[in-house]
């Protein structure tokens, strides 16, 4: 099985997140055969030498990634291509950098090898769609073809933070889900989530598609709990001057259950949040070296 991370930007919070996903699943290294880490910030990455490949990314193969629509999260589809032609014969594991591995990696593994697609886990179909993106996204696109695929009501959109994909039909599959991404941004489909609903109709039209979520946590919507415990934790890891295999010993006791992985709060909260701030702002403010 081939890891791949996709990471770009200077936010050293996204870097930290990917070091300490790969470490999740380096204490299960012995069903791995590799991991990619595709990044513009290759720096971030030099503590995991020797257990990741780094292929640093420019901004001249960005452009060329997000295709003649300049569409950015085309890359994504276009890393897994990249993967799955150096490594034809491997199933592919994509990961967003906030997961981390729990269950079985073999186990997974096993599953991936018998033929059986995986994301994240299904979002329900678009059809009966909640949220006014989604909502928009179907009627636009209902009943119509995309990469040669009609799409209907049982089509699903899945969480694209995993992406596992066996490796029979792989290339086809990748293929698939690049054209139906550009037929949709070719339309002006909404593009919010259109990568991912690709990804999602693609699986689904080539292999049985199965959650991955009772084997990896992705903590998309906790993100700020999680950040304190991974900083915690490599920080702890910097001071003491842990190798990697000192932080794989240290993980043995990590408790993954230190905060929920997803958390979903009304927007009314939020709204009130922000306006307790305004209405009531900090009554004082210094920085070092002026006067109070």
């Amino acid at each position: 099985m081939q890891l791949l991370y996709l990471v770009f930007g200077a936010n050293v919070k996204n870097h930290f997140q990917a070091n300490f996903s790969i470490l999740s699943f380096l204490r299960q290294g012995e069903a791995l055969s590799g991991i990619t880490v595709v990044t513009d910030a290759p720096g971030f990455y030099q503590h995991l030498a020797g257990h990741v490949t780094v292929l640093p990314i420019d901004e001249a193969t960005i452009r060329k990634w997000k295709g003649e629509f300049d569409f950015f999260w085309r890359i994504k589809i276009k890393a897994l291509e990249h993967v799955a032609r150096q490594q034809p014969d491997q199933t592919l594991l994509y990961l967003d950098s906030d997961t981390f591995l729990h269950g079985s990696l073999p186990q997974l593994s096993a599953e991936l090898e018998a033929g059986r697609a995986f994301m994240h886990e299904s979002e329900g179909t678009l059809a009966e769609a909640r949220s006014k993106t989604e909502q928009r996204m179907w009627q636009q696109i209902k009943g119509q073809s995309f990469g040669g695929v009609r799409l209907h009501e049982r089509h699903a959109m899945w969480n694209a933070g995993v992406v596992g994909i066996p490796a029979e039909k792989a290339t086809e599959t990748i293929a698939l889900a690049l054209n139906i991404c550009d037929d949709f941004n070719r339309q002006q489909v909404t593009p919010r989530l259109i990568e991912q609903f690709a990804l999602s109709v693609a699986l689904a039209e080539t292999y049985p598609l199965h959650a991955a979520r009772p084997y990896i946590g992705h903590y998309w919507s906790t993100k700020d709990e999680w950040n304190e415990h991974i900083a915690a934790f490599l920080l702890e890891s910097h001071l003491q001057q842990r190798t990697v295999a000192d932080e794989l010993a240290a993980l043995a006791s990590f408790d993954f259950r230190v905060a929920p992985v997803k958390k979903m709060l009304k927007n009314t909260r939020w709204r009130l949040h922000h306006l307790v701030d305004r209405l009531f702002p900090p009554r004082e403010i210094v920085y070092a070296g002026t006067e109070a």
